[in-house]
């Protein structure tokens, strides 16, 4: 990076934090809230839409369903808010689900869990920035036409809010969801207020009547409807699990904190959701899935032109008035707060990332943490993810959400199952009867906790498979498949380079080291080499030189003679002027011949202080250093000579030496959790491109 980008990134992202300084970003309640709840809460802005829309189905009769299925969710809400208190007393390291599969069902059950939860995470940005996109384009009619635009944009934006760190993200975010609860709420007094006393409310759709696709549904066919209904509805829960993925964020105590925002995150978000799906029946709002074609004004189709608001809009227009202060300032917070939302992947999938990476399932770069000391290469990851994703739905929060719920269902099932073993496992063991009694009590909650979610997840796969959910199940299945070869990979790794206990191949010293300067002239970067290597006191050294241009390669060996150098020049013939496969071959000889001998080999290079010099020389040195790394037995020795220029560059590295990219070196715990892991050194690096002579490496 150049000295021109430090300064872009300081205002984007802010100054460096040292490391000592993590304990400075760990979050109070009322921040946290606004970090990890923000996907719970902000989804009653769209939840009961979901649910309004796949009645719908069966005309404005089924909607008399919708306060059961409510209940339904509000049931389930509590359970899992219940369960996950647990959770976090129990495994407060910041493993969350992942951790808690992996402990007590498996290494393959964590896996699937953490393919579900990167998954989710995904998708909460998506279906969050593509519904609070929905939701400005009713004020903001730009956003109507442009609504791949917007979300990318917004994606970006939240990224870099991210960058400067947790506790900056949730000072920034806490104003804007806080408003959001503040404002549902007084729409929920204000509406109870004028249904008491008899005032009337129509939403703006209240005039019109929905084309029913399928009339006089029953049986089988209205419980399958249900249960669509209710699955759609259950969006409402997502987000849940973030918070126990995210305790080592919160101040200590951790886990009786994170408890108590499970807590209020939950009561807020059932009262919401219940709050608006009685408005919304009250005031008689009508969603179509397919509005311009089952949405009907007197009798006929409205037709394309017009644009479905949101259920929340609709409501707060029927209970405060259109374009009123009120309504205008819900709105905008709602679309705000929709936007914020994807905060909680944006501090869940980092974390989890970082705990994967830590155990070998992802690369070890999502493990180190950046200027901010936040995981940034995570949060690069998600935004990038999440950008594709909008790109190929259109941004449309309708197609998106049919992939939602699956992930976070899974995750739910296996982590409450895992707790029962939990449970299991140390009663074994307890004798004290009062942890008993607890013990018990926390089993019994995680146990109905593990079959509620598994039958949610049974009905959200048989109702919404074939709706969408299969790509999350596709995008669950190819995470687990790449998580599982890179631990292979790096279980290989490991494995090759482990040393022995008793000495092997590796030990035993060469029997002679074989020495090879490359020179296509005699200048100062060679001469350089050749003292260099000399030092070295090889057993056999010689120079090597390849035969492009027999004039060049004739005035090359009359001046070695002139100057006496006492190095034996060797000349290989190119006929077809190649430099990189001579060199290999000679060089593989040598090892056929000798086995046991080490092969060194020694590149002049000289290096520039620009970037657009590097262009104006060939690059052959840097294919042949990359061949010769795959040669075993030969060593590789780059040998520079600094020109004038490049030291205009040395005073200007030195001046930044301090900067690095975000999450390019630094690396972190994310919390006390203590790993096994094999110490592993650092790969071979790839073949870096560096200036070069101006015909060929000096051979």
């Amino acid at each position: 990076m150049s000295k021109l980008t430090d300064l872009p990134k300081r205002i984007l992202i802010g100054r460096a934090l040292r490391s000592d300084r993590l304990g400075e970003t760990l979050l109070p309640k009322r921040l946290a809230l606004p970090v990890f709840a923000s996907d719970p809460l902000s989804s009653v802005a769209y939840a009961p839409g979901e649910v309004l829309l796949v009645l719908s189905i069966a005309g404005v009769s089924a909607y008399h369903f919708s306060p059961w299925i409510a209940v339904a969710v509000v049931v389930l809400m509590f359970t899992v808010v219940a369960s996950y208190r647990q959770n976090v007393h129990a495994y407060p390291s910041g493993g969350g689900d992942y951790e808690v599969a992996t402990t007590n069902l498996g290494p393959k059950a964590g896996l699937t869990v953490a393919s579900a939860l990167l998954v989710d995470y995904v998708l909460t940005v998506a279906v969050s920035v593509a519904s609070g996109i929905e939701n400005l384009g009713s004020a903001v009619p730009f956003f109507v036409t442009h609504k791949v635009l917007g979300a990318v944009g917004m994606i970006v934006i939240l990224m870099l809010m991210n960058l400067r760190g947790v506790r900056e993200s949730g000072t920034i975010f806490a104003i804007p969801t806080y408003a959001f609860v503040f404002g549902v709420f007084c729409m929920i007094a204000w509406g109870i207020f004028k249904i008491a006393t008899g005032h009337d409310m129509n939403a703006p759709t209240s005039g019109y009547t929905v084309h029913a696709e399928t009339s006089g549904i029953g049986g089988f066919a209205l419980l399958f409807l249900l249960l669509r209904a209710f699955s759609s509805g259950c969006a409402a829960l997502t987000g849940v699990e973030a918070i126990s993925n995210g305790v080592p964020a919160f101040k200590k105590p951790k886990s009786k904190n994170a408890a108590t925002t499970l807590a209020a995150m939950g009561l807020l978000a059932v009262t919401m959701f219940c709050g608006i799906i009685a408005l919304a029946i009250n005031t008689h709002v009508r969603m179509a899935e397919n509005p311009a074609r089952d949405l009907l004004n007197h009798g006929s189709p409205v037709g394309s032109g017009f644009t479905q608001d949101p259920v929340i809009a609709q409501v707060a227009e029927a209970v405060f008035g259109h374009n009123s202060i009120p309504f205008v300032f819900l709105a905008a917070v709602t679309a705000l707060v929709l936007f914020l939302a994807a905060n909680t992947a944006y501090n869940g999938f980092p974390v989890l990332g970082s705990i994967l990476a830590q155990d070998r399932y992802l690369p070890r770069q999502l493990h180190t943490r950046g200027d901010r000391l936040a995981f940034s290469n995570g949060i690069v990851v998600l935004a990038g993810f999440a950008c594709v994703l909008v790109y190929i739905y259109g941004a449309d929060s309708t197609r998106l959400i049919q992939l939602y719920i699956v992930g976070v269902f899974v995750s739910f099932t296996l982590s409450q199952t895992g707790m029962v073993r939990h449970w299991n496992r140390h009663l074994r063991t307890e004798t004290d009867q009062a942890k008993r009694r607890h013990m018990l009590r926390s089993r019994a909650i995680n146990t109905f906790g593990a079959f509620l979610t598994g039958l949610v997840l049974v009905i959200v796969l048989l109702t919404k498979f074939t709706h969408g959910a299969w790509v999350a199940v596709l995008g669950m299945v190819v995470f687990y498949a790449t998580m599982t070869a890179i631990r292979r990979h790096y279980t290989r790794v490991s494995d090759e380079i482990a040393a022995e206990d008793e000495p092997g191949d590796d030990y035993v010293r060469p029997s002679r080291v074989h020495s090879i300067v490359l020179v296509s002239k005699v200048h100062k970067p060679t001469l350089r080499a050749l003292s260099y290597a000399k030092l070295m006191r090889s057993d056999t050294l010689e120079a090597l030189s390849i035969n492009v241009d027999p004039q060049d390669t004739k005035a090359l060996q009359a001046d070695w003679q002139r100057r006496g150098i006492d190095v034996p020049l060797k000349v290989l013939d190119s006929p077809y002027r190649e430099i990189t496969r001579p060199i290999i071959d000679y060089v593989k000889g040598l090892r056929r011949n000798s086995p046991r001998d080490v092969v060194s080999v020694y590149i002049p290079e000289y290096v520039v202080g620009h970037w657009y010099e590097h262009l104006l020389h060939n690059q052959s040195a840097l294919r042949l250093k990359g061949r010769l790394l795959f040669t075993p037995g030969v060593m590789v020795t780059s040998v520079p000579y600094q020109l004038e220029s490049s030291e205009v560059a040395r005073v200007r590295a030195r001046r930044r030496a301090d900067w690095s990219a975000p999450g390019s070196i630094r690396r972190g715990p994310v919390g006390p959790r203590q790993r096994e892991r094999e110490p592993e050194p650092a790969p071979a690096p790839a073949p870096v491109q560096v200036p070069e002579p101006e015909r060929e490496p000096e051979h």
